[in-house]
């Protein structure tokens, strides 16, 4: 029982030392992670820190490995969501240029695990931006850097990160597809002008006076732009393929945008690159290559040969001297790790891996003696004083280990100490920043309702941008299926011209058979009369042989050798008669295999014009389905356009909306006119496809500017028209929805899109403007009356002033005298050149007429051009209105009421009308004509005129003056100074109502000028479109 429980306690137990081993391989993994994670957070930190110094490149790259390591950048994100960005700049500066390395030279995944992450960069973006100068601007430039970089990899997911690829690949890029290399040209450009945005932002944050790249701020600065030369240089290579692959495909006009693009990018980046390579930092670090004198020309394809790419080379790296230990504390997980294995061994050294030589298993016999018991105790002894010296050893080593791990214990509190400290400070900081977050917030909600509106106003131009890109492709379509209707149209032409000459042919082939069957029956019928009249001279012939037989055989017994050739005779003609009967059978089977041949060949005949009949029905049908689609969807695109905004800015006239109308009434009658004549006619069908096609475009156009002119209009006639224009559209898709088949398109009737039209015209009618409202008929009458009238008008003032003149010398004396006479002359001097002006006026109005008319009447020429008339109209009637006024203002100012500013002002309202009468007169005039030359020379003589009215009345009014001496002499100081002061007080009311005037004669300007263009039918792009000439006068003046 003894030796069993002997030999069970020498079995060794494996289990602990197998669960040790297990437990120590999974703590070798786990530390392994948390060395990792350790390592890199000490390198971000390292890398990412509040020095104004460039990033160590050992640190970024130990970055860069470590995404390679864990595929991905989840552990630095995880890093740097804990840095402060959003409040230190330099800090942030940093992390970009970090995170520019990733993306650049780290793991693929590096993108996909930080495009979660974009929206924030953004923010800070915008949050940085804020700030004019300083790492705060560059830090949103380089956010907006790297956010166009994530998208533009995104999507254009062959491009890695580095942008090296071969041309093969960028072939694939582009799918070999013209599209798709358009659009990759302009993401590029995008791309590279953020590159550029970034190079000019931090060369005009530098003196450049100073030697700013041996500095370390300078080098903080400098550092990034390695990246971003790195990126330029492929975003140019890849840009000048593109852009004469481009070419080689597409138009050179199209392309114009695109070359002008790449001619200013060129420049900044040849500018940038030289600036570069002349800074010593970079002369170290990189070598940047240098772009060629003149860029690429694109029109020449042989030039893409000529096209070197721009290889940037960087020197290979030694080791730097500054290199800092990274910290490391594998050596006391694996001395944890070896603990168990350490006491393991010991225990197997010191009893041994058996218990087979126990020497506490004590024998059984009884034979022992003292002597070796005493041996024994002895070598026990011994033993034990050994294994004492080696629990002395073991406790000596493990009181060694435990003052290691106390130390190290120390050192990670003192650790932990720095991180409470660091964590305090950055509670602190972060009670700091909330309280600046409460500060912002409220500016931020300002920012936040500026910025939606400014959302809003781009999702809104976005959204009128892709409208228009998709009108723009809408209409390039319908182009391309007009051109392909044409060419269809063409394609069946040929076809039907080649029909019609087969068919020519076959009557001609038809005319010829029936010619020959004509000459073989005229030549049967002359055989076959031939062989009758012989028949009947051989019928005659046998009449009388018989007769002369009967006579013979009364003499045959007289003569039998006479007898014998009468015989023969006989025989012979009968052979003769068979042969004819035979010859005429043979004749008779001719003509019936003619007749045969004939009758197939019309059988033929008739089977291919119903094919070639067919045939063009056929196509027929097909084209005009086609020109009716594409009618529909042009009506369709307009009524579709009817409520969107971007219509509002718009602005249409209800003469313009008349004449589109007037042009689909043309169309339909048009239309009606091919529909009713003969389907078969080539000709018709054309100009029916043609009238088809025509009416969708005239049908869009006249919705959409009837819309345009609603804007105009008032609410009432604006709400009705526009419902008439709705109307008008579904009625047009009806109308064209009936042509389809040839059944229905005889029964298509266009009276509801007539009646729709004549609707609308009534309404345009009515928003015609009030100067339209003349007959034109009475146009040319009516410009002969105004002439006339302002001509009377200027004799009747001149023949007042006269009157005033010689009352004013009958009543008047002295300097009052004086002044009426030279007032009153210099307004007699006004009106002889206005009259003189008016004749010069007429004489070129006459001109104009006689050359322009041609064989029309004059008062066809004026109802022609009837806002040319209607300007004239206008200026003459001011002419005339302005002499009245001046007039009535001369004779109060002669009697001692009235005021010289009023006949000042008079005088300008004179010349100004004038001068519009002037341009009115001239705007269909020769340039050459020597009548123009006299209306010119006039005109400058009224204004002569106009000059000397003035200074006669500002020298009357000072000479006025002049005779009312203000005497100051009796006064006392302090009256002095009262009266100084009224007068102060008074000049300031004066100077404020001056103000007041002067803003009110401005918005009575602006009104008459609106009055005059609603009244007188002013458009914008009209011939005659009057000016504010009294505005232009008073700026002179």
């Amino acid at each position: 029982m003894d030796r069993m429980t002997s030999s069970m306690k020498q079995v060794p137990n494996p289990l602990p030392k197998v669960l040790s081993r297990r437990g120590v391989g999974a703590g070798l993994e786990a530390a392994e992670r948390e060395s990792f994670e350790r390592t890199q957070t000490v390198s971000i930190n390292k890398a990412i820190n509040m020095q104004e110094v460039a990033v160590k490149e050992k640190h970024a790259r130990t970055c860069i490995l470590g995404t390679h390591h864990e595929k991905g950048a989840q552990t630095f994100w995880t890093v740097v969501n804990r840095l402060p960005l959003s409040s230190n700049a330099v800090l942030c500066w940093k992390f970009c240029h970090v995170f520019h390395k990733l993306l650049r030279d780290g793991h693929p995944n590096v993108l996909k695990d930080s495009l979660r992450y974009k929206n924030e960069l953004s923010d800070m973006s915008r949050m940085w931006g804020h700030l004019s100068e300083g790492y705060g601007q560059l830090s949103s430039v380089y956010l907006k850097l790297l956010r166009t970089k994530m998208e533009y990899h995104t999507k254009n997911p062959r491009f890695p990160g580095n942008l090296q690829m071969s041309d093969r690949q960028l072939d694939e890029a582009g799918e070999n597809d013209v599209n798709n290399f358009f659009q990759l040209t302009v993401e590029m450009f995008d791309y590279l002008e953020c590159e550029l945005n970034l190079f000019q932002t931090v060369f005009n944050s530098l003196d450049m006076s100073r030697s700013v790249s041996v500095t370390t701020a300078g080098q903080c600065r400098l550092a990034p732009l390695i990246q971003v030369i790195l990126d330029s240089s492929h975003l140019y290579d890849y840009a000048v393929k593109l852009l004469f692959k481009l070419h080689s495909c597409l138009p050179a006009d199209t392309l114009q945008g695109h070359r002008d693009r790449f001619m200013e990018q060129f420049t900044k980046l040849k500018d940038l690159f030289y600036r570069s390579s002349n800074l010593q930092y970079f002369k170290r670090l990189i070598q940047i290559p240098q772009l060629p004198e003149n860029p690429p020309n694109f029109l020449r394809a042989s030039a893409l040969s000529e096209h070197i790419s721009p290889v940037v080379v960087i020197p290979a790296e030694a080791s730097s001297p500054d290199s800092e230990p990274v910290l490391e504390k594998d050596d006391l997980m694996d001395m944890d790790a070896s603990q168990p294995n350490l006491f393991d061994n010991k225990f197997d050294d010191i009893f041994g891996s058996s218990f087979s030589s126990d020497p506490f298993i004590f024998n059984s016999q009884n034979g022992v003696n003292k002597d070796e018991k005493d041996h024994l105790i002895e070598q026990l002894y011994r033993e034990i004083g050994g294994l004492k010296a080696q629990l002395e050893n073991m406790k000596t080593e493990s009181q060694r280990a435990v003052l290691q791990l106390k130390g190290r214990i120390r050192e990670l509190e003192a650790e932990l100490t720095e991180q409470r400290h660091l964590r305090q400070q950055a509670a602190d900081d972060s009670e700091f920043l909330r309280a600046e977050l409460d500060e912002l917030k409220k500016t931020r909600e300002d920012t936040e309702k500026a910025q939606r509106s400014l959302t809003e106003i781009e999702r809104k131009a976005q959204t009128n941008e892709q409208r228009y890109s998709k009108l723009k492709e809408k209409y390039s379509e319908l182009v391309q299926n007009h051109a392909d209707l044409l060419r269809k149209n063409a394609e069946v032409t040929k076809q039907v011209s080649v029909a019609r000459q087969a068919q020519v042919d076959l009557e001609r082939e038809k005319k010829e058979l029936e010619d020959s069957f004509q000459r073989v029956c005229e030549q049967a019928q002359r055989k076959t009369q031939e062989q009758v009249e012989v028949l009947e001279s051989l019928k005659q012939e046998l009449t009388t042989n018989k007769q002369e037989l009967q006579v013979l055989q009364g003499n045959l017994e007289t003569s039998a050798q006479s007898e014998a050739d009468w015989a023969a005779q006989v025989s012979k003609l009968q052979k003769e008669r068979d042969s004819l009967v035979s010859a005429a059978a043979q004749c008779d089977e001719q003509v019936s295999a003619l007749r045969e041949q004939l009758e197939q060949t019309q059988l033929k005949l008739s089977s291919t014009q119903e094919s070639v009949e067919q045939l063009a029905k056929e196509q027929r049908r097909v084209l005009l389905m086609e020109s009716r689609k594409a009618a529909e969807q042009v009506v369709h695109e307009a009524l579709s356009q009817l409520e969107e905004p971007s219509l509002i800015s718009c602005a249409g006239s209800a003469d313009h909306l008349l004449s589109r109308i007037k042009s689909v009434f043309s169309c339909i009658e048009q239309l009606e006119k091919s529909r009713s004549q003969q389907p078969g006619c080539l000709e018709d069908t054309s100009k029916m496809l043609q009238s088809v096609t025509l009416l969708g475009h005239l049908t869009g156009d006249t919705i959409l500017q009837g819309s345009a002119t609603c804007l105009r209009a008032l609410p009432e006639p604006a709400d009705s028209l526009s419902e008439t224009c709705k109307q008008y559209g579904r009625e047009t898709l009806l109308y064209l929805a009936s042509l389809e088949g040839d059944d229905s398109l005889e029964k298509a009737d266009s009276t509801a899109l007539r009646n729709c039209l004549s609707k609308m015209a009534a309404i345009g009618e009515e928003l015609l403007p009030r100067g339209l409202d003349i007959k034109q008929e009475e146009l040319g009458d009516l410009v002969d009356k105004e002439m006339a009238a302002t001509s009377a008008a200027i004799e009747s003032a001149t023949a007042r002033i006269e009157e005033m003149l010689s009352k004013s010398r009958a009543g008047d004396t002295g300097v009052k005298l004086e002044v009426n006479e030279r007032i009153l002359g210099s307004c007699t001097g006004l009106m002889q050149a206005i009259q003189v002006l008016i004749i010069a006026s007429k004489d070129l109005q006459r001109e104009i007429v006689e050359s322009g008319r041609g064989t029309a009447s004059p008062k066809e020429f004026y109802a022609k051009n009837s806002r040319w008339t209607e300007g004239l109209i206008s200026a003459s009637k001011a002419v005339g209105w302005g002499a009245t006024i001046m007039v009535d203002a001369a004779d109060l100012v002669v009697q001692g009421r009235g005021k010289f500013e009023e006949l000042m002002v008079c005088s300008h309202e004179i010349a100004a009308s004038t001068a519009q009468l002037v341009a009115a007169s001239k705007v269909k005039a020769d340039k050459d004509s020597p009548n123009l030359a006299q209306l010119q020379q006039a005109s400058r003589g009224v204004n002569q005129a106009t000059a000397g009215v003035v200074a006669s009345t500002i020298s009357g009014k000072s000479q006025i003056e002049e005779t009312d001496n203000m005497d100051f002499s009796s006064l006392t100081l302090t009256q002095i100074k009262r009266q100084e002061m009224d007068s102060q007080v008074r000049v300031l009311e004066l100077e404020t109502k001056l103000q007041k005037e002067r803003q009110k004669l401005g918005e009575l300007r602006k009104k008459h000028y609106e009055l005059a263009g609603v009244a007188e039918g002013w458009e914008e792009g009209t011939e005659v479109s009057p000016p504010p000439l009294q505005e232009a006068v008073a700026e002179k003046e």
